[in-house]
């Protein structure tokens, strides 16, 4: 029988409270969410690989390679920097690129009787009025424009209502772009609370639709989430109860680190679409930020995607999908 005494039993205990003590932070260490970084320029570079093949052996067949025209109005660096990125990314592709200049001047009209050009040319596969137009023409009227089978942006009214109805459309190159992202990372959708952060209809109504949409409907891209948006006049504390529900978060708003780390929960999936421009405090220099508090928000996140490197990437890398489905027809459009 063992001796006990009231030293022994002290003892005991307090070799006991020091055991607890080690093992406490050990266990807040494990618990403790590891964001995973998602690699949106790997993954872009890997789809424009297979965009390649695919296109390789479309000419093999003896097609020609599918032709993108980009038509880019005024002299905005911006857009000029932009369209400059998906030519260069189209000829990588093996897809054949022509950018069309016209000045800020031009009317409507000219513009319009320019869409209806290539159109009607058999030659060009894809077309893309790069935004924003100059504000005496009107976008919509010009995104209308151009033939829904030829609308590699996805902004024709007949795409938004085709995939609204989980029907084969050609997508926006942006939520096409993060669909593709989750689906590859491997992240579990179906079910989850799914929070977008703006109501965009180039990106936060499209990505909402999307990931709503029921998976086994004819476009096969839904994700079968509960879907929330919240927008500018969704008020700050009601935004901060939406975002704390989410599993997946989606913000594109415009507002540099508008989401901060103690407006999510632990293990959140965060997709930050913004793209900003602000002057570091330490170097007075320009640099790119999102929408996402990223310092504080990672330490919380199950996955992330930077900014840049994280959507930016896969608009362009879906843009060239787009204009291989464009030229392969793979998509039926009535008249």
């Amino acid at each position: 029988m063992a001796v006990s005494s009231p030293f022994c039993r002290v003892f005991t205990r307090f070799c006991r409270s020091l055991s607890s003590a080690a093992l406490k932070p050990a266990r807040e260490v494990q618990q403790r969410s590891v964001s995973k970084i998602i690699d949106g320029k790997a993954v872009a570079k890997e789809i424009r690989a297979e965009v390649r093949l695919e296109v390789e052996e479309w000419v093999r067949l003896g097609n020609r390679p599918p032709h993108l025209a980009v038509v880019l109005v005024g002299d905005d660096p911006a857009s000029a920097s932009y369209v400059r990125s998906k030519t260069r990314a189209a000829r990588q592709a093996g897809i054949s690129a022509e950018t069309i200049r016209r000045p800020s001047t031009i009317s409507q009209e000219e513009l319009l009787d320019l869409v209806h050009s290539l159109n009607t040319n058999n030659d060009v596969d894809g077309i893309l009025v790069q935004l924003p137009v100059p504000k005496h023409i009107n976008e919509r009227t010009i995104c209308d424009s151009v033939r829904p089978e030829k609308d590699v942006d996805g902004f024709h009214v007949m795409n938004v209502g085709r995939f609204c109805l989980d029907q084969r459309a050609l997508l926006p190159a942006t939520p096409y772009g993060i669909m593709e992202l989750i689906k590859r990372t491997g992240i579990d959708t179906i079910g989850k609370n799914a929070v977008v952060c703006g109501r965009s209809k180039n990106v936060g109504m499209p990505i909402a639709m999307l990931l709503h949409t029921d998976s086994s409907h004819d476009s096969g891209i839904g994700a079968d989430s509960t879907v929330t948006i919240c927008h500018r006049n969704t008020p700050p504390d009601q935004l901060r109860l939406f975002t704390k529900t989410a599993d997946i978060l989606v913000v594109a708003v415009g507002i540099p680190g508008l989401i901060k780390a103690d407006m999510v929960k632990e293990g959140v999936v965060v997709i930050d679409v913004g793209i900003n421009r602000v002057i570091d405090e330490e170097s007075g220099q320009y640099r790119l930020v999102g929408d996402v508090d990223y310092k504080g928000v990672c330490e919380k996140a199950s996955y992330i995607t930077p900014v840049p490197g994280g959507v930016g990437p896969m608009t362009v890398a879906m843009l060239m999908k787009n204009t291989l489905i464009a030229a392969r027809k793979d998509y039926t459009y009535s008249n």
